[in-house]
Formats: structure tokens, sequence, C-alpha cells
């Protein structure tokens, strides 16, 4: 059988996800990272590369290419989606992961300079083809989907919680707030900003902010449309996210053991996406881990009749690897399409 070739993958933002998705390209056998689109200098990007990986004398860098074993990757010191010529790198998908260009126009930027699909790594603005969060609706994925957005790392984290305990338990409603790491659009120093409370310190405060999960959870699972309610805090701590939900059962019988159950089934169900943890661990062990939820049995509590009130972990990682997930559904979809 012949091998298929791998996705020719472009990202624009070499920020945080960009970088984590580039590593966990290079080390794939399905996933070629062929152009990088980003305001940075070449030397610096591939300086902030190397700070976070295992084995920094992987990449390295040749002129305006960013290189590996497996990928060769050019360097475009390009900001907008606009000034982008996808096309000259024959793209199969681009993912937009700098959180900045959410909106339809932006979308069809990348579309009309030669990406035949772009994957936002947050959630959009405006309505789009498709919202896909792997372990939950990819057999919805259609491939004439074009715009596609992979939610959010606190999105995906909420959604899967909800899908596993949904077959088990009927929930009335509930409220979920992430305590979420500090973010890079964040000022460090007290700043004058569009929002009063994010104008303050990331490094030293807790500032309550919204979380628009609630928005879109309609899109990801119908059943929790406008039931469930999302906020965030966010903290001083750079990595590693914690997922405090409240939800209110219809059945006052529900106990603690039986909704753990359901979760550790979860994670039997979906493994490499769901996990559980029977440890005492906090937000520092989260750290490098690639799942998208890791429920943690010791934060379940049962408060009053009907109230239950879970903990579960993530941080970015797991996201990254998830809009991976997604360009290579759409990937096997097109594959589908050629076969037929």
């Amino acid at each position: 059988m012949t091998q298929q070739a791998p996705v020719r993958v472009g990202i624009m933002g070499f920020g945080q996800t960009g970088r984590q998705i580039f590593e966990f390209a290079s080390h794939s056998d399905d996933i070629e990272v062929v152009a990088i689109a980003d305001i940075g200098k070449p030397e610096i990007l591939q300086y902030l590369l190397n700070s976070e990986v295992e084995q920094p004398e992987r990449h390295r860098l040749e002129g305006n290419f960013l290189v590996n074993e497996r990928c060769r990757a050019r360097l475009m010191e390009i900001d907008r989606p606009a000034e982008m010529p996808w096309d000259i790198f024959g793209v199969d998908a681009v993912i937009d992961s700098t959180g900045k260009y959410r909106d339809r126009e932006s979308m069809e930027s990348h579309l009309g300079n030669g990406a035949p699909r772009v994957l936002l790594r947050t959630l959009p603005t405006d309505h789009i083809d498709r919202i896909v969060i792997p372990g939950i609706n990819e057999a919805s994925a259609s491939v004439d989907d074009r715009m596609i957005s992979a939610g959010s790392a606190t999105t995906s984290a909420l959604a899967l919680l909800l899908h596993s305990l949904a077959p088990e338990f009927a929930i009335e409603c509930g409220s979920m707030t992430t305590i979420h790491a500090f973010t890079s659009d964040q000022a460090l120093q007290d700043y004058a900003g569009s929002d009063f409370r994010r104008s303050r310190s990331a490094a030293k405060n807790i500032i309550p902010n919204n979380h628009e999960a609630s928005l879109w959870l309609g899109r990801i699972l119908p059943d929790f449309d406008g039931k469930i309610l999302t906020s965030a805090l966010n903290v001083p701590v750079q990595e590693g996210c914690l997922l405090d939900v409240n939800l209110v059962m219809a059945d006052s019988a529900v106990e603690v053991e039986a909704v753990n159950e359901a979760m550790r089934a979860a994670a039997a169900r979906h493994p490499g996406i769901i996990g559980v943890v029977e440890d005492p661990i906090v937000s520092s062990d989260v750290i490098g881990n690639p799942l998208s939820l890791l429920f943690d049995t010791k934060g379940t509590i049962k408060a009053g009749g009907n109230t239950i009130k879970t903990l579960s972990w993530y941080e970015n990682l797991g996201h990254a690897a998830r809009l991976l997930d997604v360009v290579r559904l759409y990937k096997q979809l097109d594959q589908q399409q050629e076969a037929a």
C-alpha cells in the first residue's frame, strides 16, 4: 500500500500554542509544518521554541527556515491573514493560533490566499462551518467544512466533562469557573487596557474574568444550551489550569462515587483525551500533560441534596494536540472523498 503524503500545515502565530503544534508535528509521521507566519524575528522564534522543548538541538535555523528531521518550515514576518500567501506553500490546512483573528472576514482571508481549510485554536466571534471537539462530535464534521474551530482548552475540558456525565445523570443546570493561568494578553504590571480588572497586574492578582464557553456550548452539546454559566479567574501561575464545575442533578440520589465511576469509564472510552487522577495533585503536576481533561476524583463533593462539585485539570498542551487531531480528521475525510 502506498504511504499517504503528510498533511501540509501552515501556522499563523508562533506563540505558545503555535510552538507546541510545531513540536508535536516534528515528532509525527503524518503532519508536516511547511510555513509559519509571525511578526517575530526568526532567530527569536527559534530561541523561544528551543527554550521549551526537551531536545532543542533538533530545531535549527537555516536562513528563514526552521528545520528539523521532519519539517522545513518557512518563517514569514507577517502578522495579518490578508498578507500571508498560503498558496505558494501548497498547504492542506492552516491553523490560526494567534487568538486574534477569530471573525469570518479574517478566516476568509486565509481561504482567499490559498488555504483550503482554516482551523481556529480558540472560539470564533461569528458563526462558522463547525466547532469540532475531539471525543465528542467528530462524526459531525463534513468534507465541505472550510472554517472550523476546535473550541478552546477550557471549552473542550468543560464539554468533555458534561458529555461524559450526561448519559448517566440528568443534569438540570450548572456553573463553571476556570482557575486559569495568566495569558499573554495580560499586563505584568498595572497598565490601562480595555477592561478595568484586566488592566491590573497578572503577576500579583487573582483577576475575575468572563468566559465565553457558555455562548457556544449549545453548538457542541445542544442539550446544555443556556444551562451552564461560565466564568474565569486568572491567577498568577504560568501554566496549569483547574476546572471547577458545580452541577445540579435532577436526582438527589446521585452520590460522589457514582460520578467518579462515570468519569473513570469515560477515560477508558477516550484514552489520550480524558484521564482520571486519584492522587492529590496540584497545578504544577499537570504541566506537560497532553490530555484535554484530567478528572480529579478527590475533588468531587456533594453539597446539599442535588449539587455535585467536581474538579478537573488541564493545560494548553492538550489543546495543541487536539488541534492536530482535528487536522487529521479532515485529512481522512478528504481521502475518503477522493477514494469514492
